[in-house]
Parts: C-alpha cells; sequence; structure tokens
C-alpha cells in the first residue's frame, strides 16, 4: 500500500506553494501530526494557512463499529487560513494537532459541517474555541487515491465564536454559513466580532 502522506504532501506544496515552517505534535498512543504554514499574498492581503499532515494516513472509523477497517474509510486533513500578522495565530498549531488527532485518539469521523471545539482560544486572546468544518474541493482538491482507498479530502476550518457556534447547534450550518455570507464577514480575520444572530 503506498504511503499517502508524501503524495498529501506532494498536493498541498503544488497548491500552496512551499510551507516556511512546520511542526510535529505527538499525543500518547498516536501517530505525529505535523502542521504546515504556507504564506501567500491575495491582491495585497498577506494570508497564512496553516495544514496539517498526518491525519490521512489512516481512514476514519465510526467509532460503533467494533473493529476499525484499516484501508476502507474517509480520510482528511486540515486547512485553516487567517489573515497575518494581526494576531499570534501560529499558537494555533497545537490546537490544529488536536483536532487532527482526534480520529485516532476518540474514534471521530470530521465531516463538513461538524463542530470541532478545543475548550480554549485558538490562539492567545482569540474569540474563537471552535471551528465549523467547510466543505472540501475549494482551496485544495480532494486527493485520489488507488482503489479502495478513499479520496483525501481537505477540510477548510472556519473558526466560530461561541455564541456562533450554540446558533449553529440550534440552527445548522448552512443557516449559520448564510448568515455569514449576508453580514459580509470576513472569516479570515483573527479578531472578528460575532456575526448578529438575532
Amino acid at each position: 500500500m503506498a504511503d499517502v502522506l508524501p503524495l498529501v504532501e506532494a498536493r498541498l506544496t503544488t497548491t500552496l506553494g512551499e510551507p516556511d515552517a512546520r511542526a510535529a505534535v505527538t499525543f500518547l498512543g498516536t501517530d505525529p501530526i505535523e502542521v504546515l504554514r504556507f504564506h501567500e499574498d491575495l491582491q495585497g492581503e498577506n494570508v497564512v494557512r496553516y495544514a496539517t499532515l498526518g491525519m490521512s494516513a489512516h481512514p476514519m472509523t465510526d467509532p460503533t463499529v467494533m473493529v476499525a477497517d484499516p484501508v476502507e474509510g474517509p480520510r482528511a486533513e486540515l486547512v485553516l487560513s487567517v489573515r497575518a500578522g494581526l494576531a499570534e495565530t501560529d499558537k494555533v498549531l497545537r490546537a490544529l494537532a488536536v483536532l487532527a488527532a482526534s480520529p485516532q485518539v476518540e474514534g471521530l469521523v470530521v465531516a463538513p459541517g461538524a463542530s470541532l471545539d478545543v475548550g480554549e482560544p485558538l490562539w492567545p486572546g482569540a474569540p474563537f474555541t471552535s471551528v465549523l468544518v467547510g466543505e472540501p474541493g475549494g482551496l485544495v482538491e480532494d486527493l485520489e487515491l488507488d482503489e479502495p482507498l478513499d479520496p483525501v479530502r481537505f477540510l477548510p476550518l472556519l473558526p466560530m465564536t461561541p455564541n456562533e457556534a450554540a446558533w449553529k447547534r440550534v440552527h445548522g450550518a448552512q443557516a449559520l454559513q448564510e448568515r455569514w455570507l449576508a453580514g459580509g464577514t470576513d472569516l479570515r480575520h483573527p479578531n472578528r466580532k460575532s456575526v448578529p444572530l438575532d
């Protein structure tokens, strides 16, 4: 079976360029999770992207299944994009590694529309402790693997304020994303306020 991670890293660097920093975090009983940092200049706006590398080494398994399938099952990596220079966003590395390790540690299947909470600010002073998992395919295309392996999907993470997370639990991910769109919310701003939810 081909090692998935070199293919994943190649897809990330082909799409986002060479990473300018990387860090590895290992949790007891799990494989290391790396977080790669990429800088991009978008029409004069400096954006930093953090992408996990390691989550897709194993397929995610439904926690109710008695024996995990080592081959088949969804595979994913996480991508967070924020405007650079406005907050200490590099401190998000550990939080991202925790989220990326959650399928191994907690038997969690991370899918679009899910909320993931780290229980503390994503970075010092951040108004967010949780993220909404967005739809894949926009920034980094899915990576097709040889049969019978599922493709690796690159899932964008959208930081949510506690109010937004609570509102999303009641109304759903789609409704929250519509609010963000209607409010012209800058989802990459590391210090943004909650969108009006009245």
